[in-house]
């Protein structure tokens, strides 16, 4: 059993007459409703884990050294691990707005910084197969569960999984990004992002850094939101304008090459 997370999503062209958006969604709390990493790791919750995610949850220990250790920890059968995911509650809303942005012609992809194996078995199950899934490759040899980063940042260790580079990669075909998500895996997505849809941790964040933002609970209220921006792209193509370039303020760029815990952040950075 894996999660595929291997190589790249292919970031299409932008085609003439197309709505010049990208949309980019976290999984974990967002399409489900549940931390569905945390859910399959309620059995091995210790003192010394809720110390590590402290740190993680404060900026100040990468993704990708957690996930590391917390591998370790799992030792339940893999079909056990995938009924738990699969009990776990997802949005209602989120296939009828994927299927409006695909009918669209706009890419929608699926960016997650967690364990990723039960991502595509669950968009499977909600109907949206054909979405596709950017994250870690873990599978379960013999000898023990193993974690791989296919779509790490080669030069940055400090997330598994490089939302970073996602964004900036439809950006740099000519798309807006609205980027959607719930929690502390999505801080830097956010910061690159045109459009950010935040509930939970990722609001907060978005306030302390001074990043706009949109609440939102349910993907029916961006999907209105979907439905009123592309009649108004159809009316005027210029009310929706191309992706604004902002600093780099994470990755190899700005921290040095190779590390894997990432700098803090300054607010208002």
């Amino acid at each position: 059993m894996s999660a595929r997370g291997a190589g790249r999503a292919v970031v299409p062209p932008l085609l003439p007459g197309q709505p010049p958006l990208a949309i980019l969604v976290d999984y974990d709390g967002t399409i489900a409703q549940t931390d569905v990493t945390d859910a399959i790791l309620a059995d091995v919750v210790t003192a010394d884990w809720e110390a590590r995610a402290a740190e993680y949850d404060a900026g100040l220990v990468g993704s990708r050294s957690l996930m590391e250790w917390e591998v370790g920890l799992i030792t339940a059968d893999p079909a056990r691990l995938m009924a738990t995911a699969a009990a776990q509650p997802h949005d209602p809303g989120f296939r009828a707005f994927a299927e409006r942005a695909r009918d669209a012609g706009i890419p929608v992809e699926v960016v997650s910084d967690g364990f990723g194996f039960f991502i595509e078995p669950a968009l499977v199950a909600l109907g949206v197969g054909w979405v596709p899934v950017v994250t870690a490759s873990t599978t379960f040899p013999a000898g023990g569960p193993r974690i791989e980063f296919p779509n790490g940042n080669p030069d940055c260790f400090a997330c598994g999984t490089c939302k970073r580079n996602r964004v900036l990669a439809h950006q740099a075909a000519g798309r807006s990004v609205v980027f959607i998500g719930d929690g502390e895996s999505d801080r830097y997505a956010a910061g690159y992002s045109d459009v950010v849809f935040a509930k939970h941790a990722l609001e907060r964040i978005c306030q302390d850094f001074g990043w706009p933002f949109r609440r939102w609970t349910a993907f029916s209220e961006i999907d209105a939101w979907l439905a009123g921006a592309l009649a108004r792209f159809a009316a005027d193509p210029a009310s929706l304008p191309g992706p604004v370039a902002r600093h780099l303020f994470c990755g190899a760029e700005v921290w040095g090459p190779g590390r894997r815990d990432p700098l803090p952040l300054l607010p208002g950075g």
